[in-house]
This record gives structure tokens, sequence and C-alpha cells, in this order.
């Protein structure tokens, strides 16, 4: 482990693309940023000599490894970073950004970025919401959420006011 390497860190696996990732990421997501990248010291099944092999990066100050591993292990929804918006427009930003970038929508605020990682991009107001202790006002901001894709902050406020 170098100095630079936190002692725990999410290993991402990208075929080949680790590095391209991590750089939308830091243009992306507020306190990201692309640290050292490792190249290949020789050929491997994946790769050739000089080649990217490991890229660190940070997401929102969550330390990470892309590892361009090859195509053996497509990302899967089992796995998701969720970013909890302010407001509308943050919402809408980090969405829009996620899928002009060839991403894919989802449902109930999940979508897939091009290298398909899940993303969940949750307002404060969904969670707060769905964790209300008047259960009626909870389970009227749930139902409401289950029919969006991208959340709309408006549609969830006017559920919890009932």
């Amino acid at each position: 482990m170098t100095p630079t390497t936190p002692k725990n860190t999410l290993c991402l696996w990208y075929d080949g693309t680790a590095l391209e990732a991590a750089e939308f990421y830091a243009r992306t997501f507020p306190d990201s940023h692309v640290g050292p990248i490792c190249r290949a010291p020789a050929d491997f099944p994946s790769g050739k000599a000089g080649s990217v092999l490991t890229v660190q990066f940070s997401v929102m100050g969550i330390p990470c490894l892309g590892l361009n591993g090859g195509p053996g292990f497509p990302p899967t929804q089992a796995f998701s970073f969720q970013v909890a918006t302010e407001d509308q427009a943050e919402t809408d930003r980090l969405w829009d950004a996620l899928l002009s970038s060839g991403g894919r929508p989802s449902a109930c605020g999940w979508c897939q970025d091009r290298w398909g990682v899940h993303w969940q991009i949750t307002p404060r107001v969904l969670s707060e919401g769905i964790s209300d202790p008047d259960p009626a006002v909870a389970r009227r901001v749930f139902l409401a959420m289950m029919d969006m894709v991208k959340i709309d902050i408006a549609t969830i406020e006017a559920a919890r006011r009932g």
C-alpha cells in the first residue's frame, strides 16, 4: 500500500475505462477527484504493458479504486452510490449528467451510468418523507415515489402534505 492509498477503498471493476469514468465522476460530483494512476508493468489478459491498470479516485469523498480488469465482472444493481440531493436543481443536474453521458434511467430515483455503475439520486426530502413518524405520511411519500423514474421534489412534498 502506498502512502496515498486509503486503508479502506471501494474497488470498482471496469472494462478498460476506469480512468475515463474517474475523470467523469470528478467533473460531475462535488468533493471528487482523480488520484494516482498505475500502469501495467507487463501485458495482462485484458491489456498491454503501459495501459492503465488502476486509478485511485474519490466520489464525494468516498475513496475508490478503478480496476481495468476486463469484461468478466460487470457491475450490478446490488451495489450503488446513493447521492443525497438538496433540491430539484441538484437532482436534475446529477441525473441529467449521468444520463447524457450514455447512462440509462431506472425507477424510484435509480439510474445507471455508461460504465454500468448504479446510482440513486435521492433528494433528502424523499428520505425524510419515507421515514416520517406518521405512517400515513410515510405511505403517501413511498407510493408517490413508486410511480417515479427521476424523483420530483414538488410531488414528494405534495404527498407529504397529503
